[in-house]
C-alpha cells in the first residue's frame, strides 16, 4: 500500500530545496549584427529602453519593438557579438550609480570608475530615465546662483532650478563659461555634475586638470562619454548624469549640471536611429529629437518646500555652425530652456571675453531670482551698452560728433572693457557691485581708455587690503544707499589720485 502522508513529506522536502528565484527570463537569438546594431528574434516581453545581457558579458539597450523582432544597440563588444549568440531579457532599465562616493570621481555613463581611483561602491542606484517633477512639486525660481563672471551675474542672471543655454559657434568659450561656474561654486553649498558627450579625450583632460587645480572636485562628479566610446554610451551619458543629480536633489540639496554639449548627443541619437532604420527628418534627424532633450531638460526644477527644496540648475551647451542659431537643434533647445548666453565669433577675435552678445542673451527666469543690489545698479546697462554698439556702427561713417556722444562713445568703450574678465578669475557679489557703480559713474571718464583693466584689478586689489570695512558694509541683499556709493566713489577716487596722478582727468583727449 502506498503512504500517501510519505509522498507528501517527500514533495514538500523537494519544493523546499527549490531555489527562490521565480524570475522567468526571456530568451531570443540574434538574427542580425553590425554598426553596432542587433536584430533579435524570438524575445518577448521586452520593454522600451530595457537592458538587455548578451552572451558573452555584454549589455544592450532595447530601442525598436517591431512585430517580429527586437532592434537593440550595443554598449560594448560589437567587434565579438555574432549571428546566433542568445540574449537574454533582465527587466530592468539602464541605472547609474548614485551617492556621496561619485564626487570627486571621474566615470562612465554606467557608473563605473574611469580615474584609476578604485571601484566605486555605492549600494545605490537610479534609473537613467526617470519622469520629471510634477507642475505642482516645484517651487519658484528665487535664489541666484552666481557664475562670477560679471557680464553674466549683472545682465543675464541665472536662478537655482533655471535652465540656461548656452550657444556659440566652436572655439568661442562655451565650455570655459560652464568650468567657470563650477570653480564659483565653492563653498556655495552647490553640488556639481559635469558631463562630456563625444569629447575628445585631450579635452576633457584638460578640463578637469583645471577643476581639480581649483578645488572643484571636491564637490564635482565628471560623467564623461569620449569620442571613441560606443554611441549608446554617449547617447545615454546625460540622463546618466540627471539620474546622479535627482539624487542630490531629491535630498533637499542644490545641484548644477552641465551638458557638453547637446549637439554631439543629437548627431549620436541620429547615428543609432538611422542605423535602426528609423524614418528621418529635417537634417536627417528623428522626429523624436524634440523629445530627447526636452524629457532630460525638464529633469531640471526647482523643488517646492515641501518636497525638499532642492534643485538642479542645468547648462546645456549647443554649438553653432557660422553663427546660425536658427538651425535645427539650437532652436529646438532655445525653445525649452529658460533663456540662452549667446557667445559670438566676431566678439571673441575682436578681445571681447567672455565674448557675450547682450543683444541675442536672455535670462527669462533669472532677474527674480538676482540679488537687490546687482539689480538696482544693473538695470541700464543693457541700454547703455546697446546705445553704444548703434553709436560705434554709426561712427563708421566718418560723421563729426558733438561731446555728448563721444561721452557716450568713451563710457560704452570704458563699460565694454570693465564687462571683459579673464578665464578662471572670478568676481565675488561684493566686487561686481563695486566694478558697476565705479563704471557708470562720472568718475570713469577720468580713467585712460586704455588702463581700464588695469584700474579695475588695482581697486578691487586695493579695496580688499586697505579698505576691507567698506566691502564689509555692502549688503548684496539690500539696496545701495545714497551714502554707500558715495563712500564707494571716494574710495575709487583716493585710488585714481595714487596711481593715475596727472592721467586722470585727461583719459579722452
Amino acid at each position: 500500500m502506498l503512504d500517501l502522508n510519505d509522498i507528501g513529506r517527500g514533495l514538500k522536502e523537494k519544493i523546499s530545496r527549490v531555489s527562490g528565484d521565480n524570475s522567468q527570463r526571456s530568451t531570443g537569438r540574434i538574427v542580425y549584427s553590425g554598426d553596432g546594431i542587433i536584430k533579435i528574434a524570438g524575445l518577448s516581453d521586452v520593454q522600451y529602453n530595457e537592458l538587455l545581457d548578451v552572451r558573452g558579458g555584454y549589455h544592450a539597450l532595447a530601442l525598436n519593438l517591431e512585430h517580429d523582432s527586437v532592434g537593440a544597440v550595443l554598449f560594448s563588444g560589437e567587434d565579438r557579438v555574432r549571428f546566433g549568440d542568445y540574449v537574454y531579457s533582465t527587466g530592468k532599465a539602464v541605472e547609474m550609480k548614485v551617492g556621496e562616493e561619485m564626487l570627486g570621481r571621474i566615470v562612465d555613463p554606467l557608473g563605473e570608475a574611469l580615474d584609476g581611483l578604485g571601484e566605486i561602491v555605492t549600494g545605490k542606484s537610479r534609473p537613467v530615465e526617470f519622469p520629471a517633477p510634477a507642475i505642482m512639486d516645484r517651487g519658484k525660481v528665487d535664489k541666484p546662483l552666481q557664475t562670477g563672471i560679471l557680464a553674466i551675474d549683472s545682465m543675464i542672471p541665472i536662478g537655482r532650478g533655471q535652465r540656461e543655454l548656452i550657444i556659440g559657434d566652436r572655439q568661442t568659450g562655451k565650455t570655459a563659461i560652464a568650468v567657470d561656474t563650477i570653480l564659483n561654486q565653492k563653498g556655495e553649498n552647490v553640488i556639481c555634475i559635469y558631463v562630456s558627450i563625444g569629447q575628445k579625450a585631450s579635452s576633457l583632460a584638460k578640463t578637469v586638470n583645471t577643476l581639480r587645480s581649483g578645488g572643484a572636485m571636491d564637490y564635482t562628479c565628471v560623467v564623461c562619454s569620449t569620442a571613441d566610446d560606443a554611441v549608446p554610451l554617449q547617447y545615454i551619458a546625460p540622463y546618466s548624469g540627471c539620474a546622479l543629480a535627482e539624487y542630490f536633489m531629491y535630498q533637499g540639496k542644490d545641484v548644477l549640471i552641465v551638458y557638453d554639449d547637446l549637439s554631439k548627443h543629437a548627431v549620436a541619437y541620429r547615428a543609432m536611429s538611422l542605423l535602426l532604420k528609423r524614418p528621418a527628418g529635417r537634417e536627417a534627424y528623428p522626429g523624436d529629437v524634440f523629445y530627447l532633450h526636452s524629457r532630460l531638460l525638464e529633469r531640471a526644477a526647482k523643488l517646492s518646500e515641501e518636497k525638499g527644496g532642492g534643485s538642479i540648475t542645468a547648462l546645456p551647451i549647443v554649438e553653432t555652425l557660422a553663427g546660425d542659431i536658427s538651425a535645427y537643434i539650437p532652436t529646438n533647445v532655445i525653445s525649452i530652456t529658460d533663456g540662452q548666453i549667446y557667445l559670438e565669433s566676431e566678439l571673441f577675435n575682436s578681445g571681447v571675453r567672455p565674448a557675450v552678445n547682450v543683444g541675442l542673451s536672455v535670462s527669462r527666469v533669472g532677474g527674480s531670482a538676482q540679488r537687490k543690489a546687482i539689480r538696482q545698479i544693473s538695470g541700464q546697462l543693457r541700454i547703455n551698452l546697446a546705445q553704444y554698439r548703434e553709436l560705434a556702427i554709426f561712427m563708421q561713417f566718418g560723421s563729426d560728433l558733438d561731446s555728448q556722444t563721444q561721452k557716450t562713445l568713451s563710457r560704452g568703450a570704458k563699460l565694454t572693457d570693465t564687462l571683459k574678465q579673464r578665464q578662471y578669475l572670478n568676481y565675488s557679489v561684493k566686487e561686481m557691485i563695486v566694478l558697476l557703480v565705479v563704471s557708470q559713474s562720472d568718475l570713469i571718464d577720468g580713467v585712460p581708455a586704455k588702463k581700464v583693466t588695469e584700474f579695475n584689478d588695482g581697486l578691487l586689489d586695493y579695496l580688499r587690503i586697505n579698505r576691507s570695512d567698506l566691502l564689509g558694509r555692502i549688503d548684496p541683499d539690500a539696496a545701495l544707499t545714497d551714502e554707500l556709493k558715495a563712500d564707494i566713489l571716494a574710495a575709487a577716487g583716493e585710488y585714481m589720485n595714487m596711481t593715475l596722478g596727472d592721467e586722470g582727468g585727461s583719459a579722452d583727449v
